[in-house]
């Protein structure tokens, strides 16, 4: 402890810029949009129209702005119109974050790293396009490709996310530190629960792929001995869900212990959610609402497990200067 005059400080509390709550709001904003946009991603491929714009880009069908549309196209021009949003929002947080917030401040590293993994989601879903990895194609490469995709779509909102919470506690890159084996098993839950997300969504390519006129003709086509090697992938999704979870249990259990009890109890939440919405997906044949309706509460627990790792790693010391819209 450290006296002066009548007002002790705490030596582990350290003097940090304020950081605008407009600022940390609008991270938290750009966090919402981009799961907007990965929900209509997933609607582009539930209703194959991957191939909307054919196999230009940027341009739709050699077009600026395509003429007399189909129903396709308006989806995935829509999608690639919201892109270019996110890059603009992105762009915006970037620059707002390095002129809101001083040299050695964490956010400006996650403000970074977003900015080169949303330029990276542009380059992948370019490259799907022009490889022609789109609507029915079954191919290796499709699914190589879409796997790479997938990650780089959750490390991005992972990226934005910790902007948004380390903008939020205004901590800097010094303050980042964790002790080896927290931080690896920390990092291990959030790698399980990213196998999780991108094993679920080639489950939902399967469905859409191959969509059964039953539950009971659903697994007999897992379990066929020619079926399409896809289809046998399936089964991961689920065998991954419950590995994941395990991680996440320890992970609440050392966030209670810092005091993000009510962050916790939202994760659980969350994943018990999560589980009644796979269940629900499965037995209902994998609707297009139903997966989207899915996706939706994955990436919102993604958003929520990431917010929570951040807190058991990089605990904040100034707690009382913490903001989540959460």
């Amino acid at each position: 402890m450290a006296a002066t005059g009548a007002v002790t400080v705490p030596m582990k509390l350290t003097m940090r810029p304020e950081v605008s709550r407009a600022l940390v709001r609008f991270a938290w904003v750009v966090v919402a949009y981009n799961v907007l946009v990965v929900l209509w991603g997933a609607l582009v491929r539930a209703t194959g129209s991957g191939a909307g714009c054919g196999n230009h880009w940027p341009l739709c069908n050699g077009q600026v702005i395509p003429l007399s549309p189909r129903v396709d196209t308006i989806i995935e021009f829509t999608h690639r119109c919201m892109t270019g949003g996110s890059t603009f929002l992105v762009i915006g947080l970037l620059v707002w974050t390095f002129r809101g917030t001083v040299k050695g401040q964490a956010a400006r590293t996650l403000a970074v790293i977003s900015m080169v993994l949303l330029l990276n989601e542009a380059f992948l879903g370019a490259l799907l396009v022009k490889l022609g990895y789109v609507t029915g194609n079954q191919s290796v490469g499709r699914v190589v490709l879409l796997s790479v995709h997938l990650s780089n779509t959750l490390l991005l909102l992972a990226a934005l996310t910790l902007t948004a919470t380390l903008l939020g506690t205004g901590q800097t890159s010094r303050e980042l530190g964790a002790h080896g084996a927290k931080k690896l098993w920390a990092l291990l839950g959030l790698a399980a629960t990213l196998i999780v997300g991108v094993s679920g969504s080639l489950a939902a390519l399967g469905d859409t792929l191959f969509p059964a006129s039953s539950l009971r003709a659903a697994f007999a086509q897992d379990f066929a001995a020619g079926a399409p090697w896809i289809l046998r992938l399936r089964g991961v999704h689920p065998a991954s869900a419950v590995i994941a979870a395990l991680f996440v249990f320890w992970l609440v259990a050392q966030a209670r212990r810092t005091g993000a009890g009510r962050l916790a109890g939202l994760v659980l939440g969350s994943l018990g959610f999560q589980f009644l919405l796979g269940l629900a997906d499965v037995a209902l044949l994998a609707p297009v609402w139903m997966q989207i309706m899915h996706l939706l509460g994955a990436d919102l627990y993604w958003v929520a497990l990431v917010t929570l790792a951040a807190a058991v790693i990089w605990p904040n010391h100034n707690a009382r200067e913490t903001y989540h819209p959460i």
